[in-house]
Formats: C-alpha cells, sequence, structure tokens
C-alpha cells in the first residue's frame, strides 16, 4: 500500500460502535479495517460497552487500537464519562462515522457542543430496522437524524423503515466481506465434523447468529425438533452468545434435542464451521443484512431464512435457498427438510450463492464510503 502520509495530511475518521462484541455491525467494520485506504485517511476506533471486547484482538492486529469510552467509571459515573470521552474524540476527528442510533444521536448532539473550529462532521450507518428499536431510541434517532451530514443504510428494508419524513435522505449501501479472507484450508470440514460428531451421510445446518430476541432462537428450536422427527439425517449447530443463553439452553432441553442440536457459544473458526456445514439457516423475526449470509453465500452453502430485512433482496427463493414467513417454524422446518432431502438441490443452491460472492466485495463498500468522506472533509478543510 506504500508510506501513509502524516497524519496532518490525513482525514480523520473516527468509527463509532457500541461493543466490540460478535456482532455484525463489528464484523463489518473488523472487514473494512483491513481493506481501508490508510494512506488517505486515518482510521480511529471508539465503542462503549466493557462487556463487549471479543473483537479487540483482531482490531488490534489490523493496526487500529479501540478507544474504551469512559473506560475509568463504572455505575451511574459511567455515561457521563463516557460521554466526556466522546467530545474529546470527536473535536479530534475530521468525520465521524456512527454505527449504533445511541451512539449516533449522542454525537450529533455532542458535535453541537464542540466551538465550530473542532466541530467535525457526522456521518451514520443503520444496521437494523428502525421498528426493532425500543421506542426512546427511536424517538432519539429520528429527532437528531437531520443533523447528520450523510446517511446509509445497509437494505432496502432498513431503509423502508425509517420514517417517511426522513427516508430520502437514507441512501442504500451492501456492505460485504473479504472474499478472500473466507477459503478455508483442505481438510477442514473433515476435521470439524470429526470434532462435532457429524457423520458423513448426515446433513448439518449451521447457524451464526448472537443470542437476541431479534434472531428468534424459539422458531429455530422448534422448526429443529420438527425437523428431526421427519428427517434423521440433519444434524443442527448454532454460533453465538448473547443475553438469552439460558433461556436458549433451557428450550433446548425441554425439546430433548440434546446432541442433535448442538450449541457452540462464541466461536473464532466460523469460516471453518461452515466449511462443515451443508446448509445455512436463519429464523430471524427482524434482520438489517446479515454478515453470516454473505459469508455463507462464499462458503457455497445453500440458505434456508425467514423473509426479514435485507434477505429478500439478497436471496432469491428457489435460487440460492429457501426463505419462509417468520415465526413459522412448521414453514421453516419443512424447507429444512426439503433442502435436507435433495442432494441435487443443495448443490444447484450452493453453487448459485457461491456465484454472487463478487456482489459482497467490502472493499466496494468501503470505496464508496471513503468517497463520501472525502467530499464532505474537503469543504471544511479549505476553510
Amino acid at each position: 500500500m506504500g508510506t501513509a502520509q502524516p497524519s496532518a495530511d490525513r482525514v480523520r475518521v473516527l468509527w463509532l460502535v457500541k461493543g466490540l462484541g460478535p456482532g455484525g455491525a463489528e464484523q463489518l467494520l473488523l472487514l473494512a479495517a483491513g481493506v481501508v485506504d490508510r494512506d488517505r485517511f486515518d482510521y480511529r476506533l471508539a465503542y462503549v460497552r466493557p462487556d463487549k471486547t471479543h473483537l479487540v484482538p483482531e482490531f488490534e492486529a489490523k493496526g487500529l487500537v479501540p478507544q474504551r469510552l469512559g473506560l475509568n467509571a463504572s455505575g451511574p459515573a459511567l455515561r457521563a464519562a463516557w460521554v466526556a470521552d466522546l467530545r474529546r474524540a470527536m473535536a479530534d476527528a475530521d468525520i465521524v462515522h456512527a454505527h449504533s442510533p445511541v451512539l449516533a444521536s449522542a454525537a450529533r448532539l455532542v458535535a453541537r457542543s464542540l466551538p465550530r473550529a473542532q466541530r467535525p462532521i457526522v456521518v451514520t450507518t443503520e444496521h437494523n430496522e428502525w421498528t426493532s428499536h425500543r421506542t426512546p431510541t427511536r424517538l432519539l434517532n429520528g429527532i437528531t437524524s437531520p443533523l447528520d451530514a450523510h446517511h446509509w443504510a445497509v437494505s432496502d428494508q432498513v431503509r423502508s423503515t425509517v420514517w417517511n419524513s426522513r427516508r430520502e435522505g437514507y441512501e442504500v449501501l451492501i456492505h460485504g466481506i473479504d472474499p478472500a479472507t473466507v477459503s478455508p484450508a483442505p481438510g477442514t470440514r473433515e476435521r470439524l465434523r470429526a470434532e462435532l460428531g457429524i457423520a458423513a451421510d448426515e446433513v448439518l445446518s449451521l447457524t451464526v447468529a448472537n443470542l437476541r430476541a431479534n434472531k428468534d432462537y424459539p422458531n429455530l428450536l422448534r422448526a429443529a425438533r420438527a425437523a428431526l422427527d421427519l428427517e434423521p439425517r440433519l444434524r443442527f449447530a448454532a454460533v453465538g452468545q448473547g443475553p438469552l443463553v439460558d433461556e436458549v439452553a433451557d428450550l433446548h432441553r425441554s425439546l430433548n434435542l440434546g446432541d442433535r442440536f448442538l450449541l457452540l457459544g462464541f466461536r473464532r473458526d466460523v469460516h471453518d464451521l461452515m466449511a462443515a456445514a451443508d446448509i445455512f439457516t436463519l429464523a430471524s423475526a427482524h434482520e438489517g443484512l446479515p454478515v453470516a449470509v454473505m459469508e455463507a453465500f462464499a462458503a457455497g452453502l445453500p440458505i434456508v431464512a425467514t423473509d426479514v430485512g435485507g434477505l429478500p433482496q439478497q436471496v432469491t427463493a428457489g435460487v440460492e435457498g429457501l426463505l419462509v414467513t417468520p415465526g413459522d417454524s412448521k414453514a421453516l422446518a419443512d424447507a429444512l427438510v426439503s433442502v435436507a432431502r435433495a442432494d441435487a438441490m443443495r448443490q444447484r443452491m450452493g453453487a448459485a450463492a457461491l456465484a454472487r460472492v463478487a456482489d459482497y466485495d467490502i472493499r466496494r463498500a468501503v470505496t464508496e464510503q471513503e468517497k463520501v468522506y472525502a467530499a464532505l472533509a474537503a469543504p471544511s478543510r479549505r476553510g
């Protein structure tokens, strides 16, 4: 890439995200960090949640050391401390790009508290449907959103949930993955299936989704129970952690799923697990555009998912996979069984998914964002 220009000659960009757990927005930022133009831009990253640090080592390995806002505070003092830290970080930035509605709202207001000469330009990305946010978050985000200089949404569906009075200014930008990083080593499939206890003739359905309400694990587990009763060759595995871990484990036990449905928790080897799988499944009630679906495309996996968020725009029913109504566990089970029983269908859908990988190269999204950063920063620098 060459030697980066001195910091004073580069546009200073501060990324803001709520936490650095293994969520979709965080994964997109991690992927972007590997391909950004450091010759022209000086990137920084800040986050708030002390319990979400899973990806900190990965960002550091890419040369981006995250700053936790409110590091030396706890309890009731934490909010005031992170807002104060945010104000200091923003005063040293040209562009602030927020990836959380709460942080976006805070950044918009904090920017107005800074002297005009120190005031950065605020841009935001909406990763989830507005209807999925709590009412106070949705109201604050909606009221303050006109203070942005630019807005992105990760899918047409996410944009469609923005208030009518605000929607016109939102640009849909499909993010992506780095295809070069998702190819597993030879023998990975056999090694992982042996580790998980999956026989060669079994059909493994993999889910990668945090244990949160919008991912609707009850729907997934009930569908798995019904599917296993119909097709004993099916096996299930799910990667994810989150606040509903106990509830999911209790339902798993009550449905007597045992080792037919493996709850794997947080894993760093998701790409290897996809190589071991035969189907990728999501049972979500709400979505933006899941990174895991793009990774499943790159792994050549057919998709069985609910018809939510950006999925209908990316997964053509009957081509790359099957889509069903959210919350309908019987329909999800029937779709899983039909794909599990049809080897030729799985191969055809997997090949169609793999052919779509070029549509999801993270470099295209980063290039578009950096064009906007540069254009927005130029007038303030001339001034």
